[in-house]
């Protein structure tokens, strides 16, 4: 079984494990350049019968932070009569439209652009963390760069199903042995260009036990990085935040290590608090655990996220 890696080596990987210049000096990127035309046909081909699932969480303005976290979500309405939308009075017709906010890093299904994090202050590819700030945003890494959409091949792997139980419990760290364990089970492998989704049963403990008063969740292990580089996955999701809460370190710069060494080496690009309960139900009872993945982000320049819905399609 894997040992947890010591401080030091976890910041090895920043240069053992780095993508800075495989694609370019100017590359803004990072993973989905691993995402080809041929990804994206061999993915098309494994569609079958049409049936979609979505892999998001609702969004309600009247809960608007289930998970604790001080996220916000806003809904107003600007306009709530025809004659104030349209500019005239006494029409039939009527129309309403609202105001959105949101704080999209938080308890919502989203997307980690590159300018999420940086390490020594430097994002992904050597671009200085000081391009973004409060009142420029994102200046050399926005989440816009992805126009194209990631549109790919999705593997699932299920790591609660490995241990035979409904979820892992709070703080589990899973290791690359677990991971290719998984791939074991379900005769599948994590490959280039993949999106690789890990499913732990996070947010199905949540609504059956409650937040963990200490905000405990599973994820990943340090450990595991050198498989995600290794299989050259081009964006990786989970039911959670990638990360295992608490890290095994001490040192406040490895509190979140999956996603400082990913995003900022790898330049892998995350969807945070996806929802995959039902997704692993359904590849389960199809027997089939990779699928058409798509998923559309905002095309906003500046922003370091995007709120997303992103879709398997069997």
């Amino acid at each position: 079984m894997t040992i947890q890696p010591a401080e030091d080596e976890v910041i090895s990987y920043f240069d053992e494990l780095s993508n800075w210049g495989r694609w370019g000096p100017g590359d803004r990127l990072g993973t989905l350049n691993l995402i080809t035309g041929e990804t994206r046909r061999a993915a098309a081909r494994l569609i079958r019968d049409g049936q979609a699932v979505s892999l998001s969480r609702d969004m309600d303005p009247q809960n608007p932070d289930p998970l604790g976290r001080g996220t916000m979500l806003q809904r107003y309405m600007e306009t709530d009569k025809g004659s104030q939308l349209l500019g005239q009075n006494g029409l039939r017709v009527e129309a309403v439209r609202e105001y959105v906010g949101i704080v999209a890093h938080g308890s919502h299904t989203h997307l980690d652009g590159l300018a999420h994090f940086s390490w020594e202050g430097k994002n992904y590819n050597g671009f200085d963390a000081s391009d973004t700030s409060s009142t420029r945003g994102a200046r050399s890494l926005s989440v816009h760069h992805a126009y194209a959409g990631i549109v790919t091949r999705g593997v699932l792997l299920d790591i609660a199903a490995v241990h035979g139980v409904p979820w892992l419990a709070p703080s589990h760290a899973i290791t690359p042995e677990e991971l290719v364990a998984a791939e074991h089970r379900q005769a599948v492998t994590a490959g280039p260009g993949d999106a690789l989704l890990i499913h732990t049963g996070h947010f199905a403990r949540v609504a059956a036990e409650g937040i963990h008063p200490r905000q405990r969740q599973p994820g990943l292990a340090a450990a595991a990085l050198p498989y995600l580089r290794e299989r050259d996955i081009s964006v990786l999701g989970m039911d959670g935040i990638q990360d295992a809460i608490p890290s095994a370190y001490t040192t406040p710069d490895l509190t979140m290590p999956v996603h400082t060494v990913a995003l900022v080496a790898l330049g892998l690009w995350l969807i945070d608090n996806a929802a995959l309960s039902e997704l692993a139900a359904v590849c389960d009872s199809r027997r089939q655990w990779d699928f058409f993945f798509a998923m559309l982000p905002w095309r906003m320049v500046g922003v370091t996220s995007s709120v997303v819905n992103p879709i398997a399609l069997f």
